[in-house]
């Protein structure tokens, strides 16, 4: 048996899997995240560790027998986050998450003290990534920063609360910039831009590699007679490339998250920090990914909802199951900043043409339309290096509506596939990571593809007028980038 735990921005998924890959339990425990300040996203890392006992107690209670058998254990979770801690191992602060936006300033000063940080790292210093929230941190809480020995990220802490070792994978390490990605190993100089230094660092593992058992006490309280071993793992996105079986070269996917990503597996490093694409080390070995990534996908949705006092199910319901053309209404989805394809924490949303006839209907669209307009942006900034996607697999909660596919499929003018039914996403692609830890299989053979359940194909009696959408939409932020 094998156990995958993903550790998200609101809440911590487990699967447990036999050795055929089957899934026969899986469970879950909300997270809240804390904004003490405008732009300030943090979490209590003890409500990680917590959230992790209630699904391992979960899931001992519907499988038992299967939970004392596991013997590979593999760890997903949200990249960037600034988990620090003392030379006890105790949590000095909040830990800082992905989607602050407070070191923005920060990163641009890590660029002027290493001029090769871009061709290191292979991306921007961009505010949401680890290295500038230490930078933030030695500047507006000294005393603390004095005290820091490990910065681990968020699933790399729970890793440690399991196992005891100070341990991360090649492709959440590369998300912090103090990683030179293209050797897959810390970087002096971009530690040093930031004043770290590599003590503070944990070791470094790939992803299907063992870093470690589960300690004497935790498998005693967890009921797991074998101490299994516990796999590197992987960030969020690569840990569900994992689990859709994206690994070979130009193998890529759709994910409407929280946030928005357009992923694909590369044999090669292929940087584009220019248009803040993000090139990281995948979680198999010898092999990199690019990123496009937006801020707000369904969290664009989830906001609208929140105004309008509406569920999501219900706003989708009002636009029927198809549209005739994008929406009258232009909406720049930058409610937290944006990364790709401009890097820049400090912009914010807009919605243009609004009027008097403007209705719910219209404002729903313009969201629908705007998340995917931007995900289009991140397409053609990966293609800029030479890339090429034929088609994308479509993975969370954004993807169970077949208008929202059907729209991207027409915006990134690409077939989308739905997964068949069964979990795909980085719980899963843990497990997997965890089965290969344990047993020494070729990545190859565990890591493959779902059985397809639908296509959505581009609409071409819509595409020219989305295209002409597009081509107003990536005219609104340079028209908005002076205006603060």
């Amino acid at each position: 048996m094998f156990l995958g735990l993903d550790f998200g921005t609101s809440s911590v998924k487990g699967v447990v899997m036999d050795g055929r890959q089957k899934i026969i339990a899986t469970a879950s425990a909300p997270l809240k995240v804390s904004r003490p300040r405008p732009g300030w996203s943090e979490q209590n890392p003890e409500h990680w560790w917590r959230a992790c006992n209630a699904v391992i107690a979960r899931l001992r209670k519907m499988k038992p027998r299967a939970m004392a058998a596991v013997e590979g254990i593999g760890l997903s979770g949200q990249q960037h986050g600034a988990t620090l801690l003392d030379g006890a191992g105790k949590v000095l602060r909040p830990a800082i998450l992905w989607n602050d936006a407070r070191a923005f300033a920060e990163g641009a000063e890590i660029e002027r003290a290493e001029p090769r940080a871009r061709a290191i790292s292979g991306n921007i210093a961009l505010a949401g990534f680890t290295a500038p929230k230490l930078l933030w941190v030695k500047k507006h809480e000294p005393r603390t920063f004095a005290r820091v020995a490990k910065v681990l990220l968020p699933k790399d802490y729970i890793r440690f609360r399991m196992t005891g070792d100070y341990a991360s994978d090649l492709s959440d390490a590369a998300g912090t910039h103090w990683l030179d990605v293209g050797k897959r190993q810390w970087s002096d100089e971009l530690l040093a831009a930031s004043s770290m230094e590599r003590a503070q660092m944990p070791t470094l593992f790939e992803g299907t590699a063992a870093t470690g058992r589960l300690s004497p006490a935790v498998a005693r309280a967890w009921g797991m007679a074998k101490r299994p071993v516990v796999a590197g793992g992987g960030g969020d996105n690569a840990a569900s490339a994992c689990g859709m079986g994206a690994i070979h070269d130009n193998d890529a996917f759709l994910s409407l998250g929280t946030s928005g990503v357009i992923f694909v597996a590369n044999r090669q490093f292929r940087p584009n920090p220019a248009r803040a694409v993000h090139a990281f080390c995948h979680a198999v070995p010898g092999t990199w990914h690019q990123m496009g990534v937006i801020l707000s996908a369904a969290a664009s949705l989830e906001w609208l909802a929140g105004l309008l006092a509406t569920p999501v199910p219900k706003l989708l319901s009002t636009l029927g199951p198809r549209v005739s053309g994008p929406a009258p209404a232009l909406f720049l989805p930058y409610l937290s900043g944006e990364r790709t394809p401009v890097g820049d924490s400090e912009v914010r949303g807009l919605m243009l043409g609004l009027a008097h006839e403007t209705d719910r209907k219209t404002l729903v669209h313009a969201v629908l339309d705007g998340v995917a307009f931007a995900l289009r942006e991140n397409l053609d900034a990966i293609a800029a290096t030479g890339t090429r996607i034929d088609r994308l697999w479509a993975v969370g909660g954004g993807s169970r509506s077949a208008l929202w596919l059907s729209i991207m499929a027409t915006v990134l003018d690409l077939p989308i596939d739905l997964p068949a039914a069964g979990d795909v996403g980085g719980a899963f692609g843990a497990a997997r990571l965890g089965l290969i830890a344990a047993t020494g299989a070729q990545p190859a053979t565990v890591l493959t593809p779902p059985k397809r359940a639908r296509t959505f194909m581009p609409d071409k009696t819509l595409r020219a007028a989305y295209a002409a959408a597009y081509q107003r939409y990536v005219r609104l932020y340079p028209a908005i980038r002076d205006i603060r």
